[in-house]
């Protein structure tokens, strides 16, 4: 997994995955410093969360038809940079409309690494480490939530929030930097094989199919869903949980900064492990197909984070409400790898970075209603417990989709 210049891949996109949650969960951190500091609603701030994700969601799609045209390499490496650039921009915001344009910017810069992420795995790793190696990669998207608890936290209460924004962006613009001048598009021996026999043999035939095929199966869409609901839990936890410690649970910013490190350290355990015991279950159950191992980590997994989230909704301590949503995103994250899996599984090489950014772009809709929508519940209900409930509600129904529609995709001939 980690001769012939794969592990630096695998470390630089890990690094990458840091970055983005860093980057990405530093507004939720400073959320209560820039709420007060420009007198910003709940409602206000719910939109000012979701704004991120109309340019996120947009260029998930076009950031994987990217990936496929001109390369993941070159498409990351501009990600990165704009993604950097938009996320230092916060410190010129004056109020709600100008946090709403940069937020937007900065959401179409990260909008292509998942996709740029499933593209290099594609074309640097054989199909029996794909899973394993899209989890372990993207393990590092909770870490960066994390340790931007305690990072963004200190520097907003010691220096102001606008600071630590400009630290991280910073940050990133090394990363590109680097990442264009140690990392290759493809393995240096063109010879390598990365596809398995079987693989090749279909690939003539796969070659052909255009990519509105693969947009109309429903193995795309119901995984989409399953992700949207995925994303829907995801978002409610990166955008609102810190202000639900502050505002519900009564907790100062700085405790609020050590506590939000618990869910994020179950979540990097989830996504790195996810993948490898999907991968663990293909080989077992080879015989089944390899839907059917995915399958089974993503409807058990979901569902049990559906129930978690739900009922942290319903108890009345904190320890119980921090407990709960520790183990919704250990069981959320260990299905994260599997969406990507699946794409790669169905969908030939040519086409898999543009079916992984439309499915993601799907499910990254989820960014754009969820906080938003709980920002409302927040301010018609005066609590959260409505919209943890929801959160459950819906990713219970996309794991009984999922069983249902999530078939094997049949190939013309």
């Amino acid at each position: 997994m980690f001769s012939q210049g794969r592990g630096v891949v695998i470390v630089f996109l890990f690094l990458a995955g840091v970055i983005n949650y860093l980057d990405r969960s530093a507004l939720s951190i400073a959320a209560p410093f820039i709420q007060d500091d420009l007198s910003l609603t709940a409602t206000e701030m719910g939109i000012i969360f979701s704004s991120f994700s109309v340019g996120y969601a947009i260029f998930n799609f076009l950031g994987g038809m990217a990936s496929d045209k001109y390369g993941a390499k070159l498409t990351l490496f501009v990600a990165m940079i704009v993604w950097s650039l938009f996320s230092g921009a916060l410190v010129l915001a004056v109020g709600f409309v100008s946090m709403i344009v940069i937020r937007v910017l900065f959401g179409m810069g990260e909008g292509p690494l998942s996709a740029t992420i499933s593209k290099m795995v594609n074309n640097w790793f054989p199909p029996s480490n794909r899973a394993s190696v899209i989890g372990l990669t993207n393990s590092g998207t909770p870490l960066g939530g994390a340790i931007s608890g305690p990072i963004v936290g200190f520097i907003a209460i010691a220096y102001g929030w606008r600071v630590s924004f400009i630290a991280i962006m910073v940050i990133g613009l090394i990363w590109a930097v680097c990442w264009w001048k140690f990392v290759k598009e493809k393995p240096a021996d063109s010879s390598e094989k990365v596809n398995t026999g079987e693989a090749q043999v279909a690939a003539a035939t796969e070659g052909k199919l255009k990519l509105t095929f693969y947009l109309k199966q429903k193995t795309v869409l119901f995984t989409a869903f399953a992700f949207f609901a995925y994303n829907y839990i995801l978002f409610f936890f990166l955008t609102w949980f810190p202000s639900y410690l502050v505002d519900a649970r009564g907790l100062s910013v700085k405790d609020m900064s050590i506590v939000t490190v618990i869910p994020w350290i179950l979540g990097f355990l989830g996504l790195a492990l996810g993948g490898f015991v999907s991968d663990f279950f293909s080989k077992k159950f080879a015989q089944k197909g390899v839907l059917f191992s995915r399958k089974l980590v993503l409807v058990t997994c979901l569902f049990l984070s559906a129930v978690c989230i739900g009922l942290a909704g319903l108890v009345t301590t904190t320890v119980g409400a921090v407990t709960l949503v520790a183990c919704s995103v250990f069981f959320l994250y260990l299905t994260g790898a599997i969406y990507w899996a699946i794409v790669n599984d169905v969908v030939d090489q040519r086409n898999v970075g543009s079916v992984g950014g439309f499915m993601h772009f799907l499910a990254n809709t989820a960014g754009i209603i969820g906080p938003t929508l709980t920002g409302y519940l927040v301010d018609t209900t005066g609590t959260f417990t409505a919209a943890f409930l929801l959160a459950g509600g819906l990713a219970v129904v996309a794991s009984l989709a999922v069983t249902r529609f999530v078939r094997p995709i049949v190939k013309p001939m």
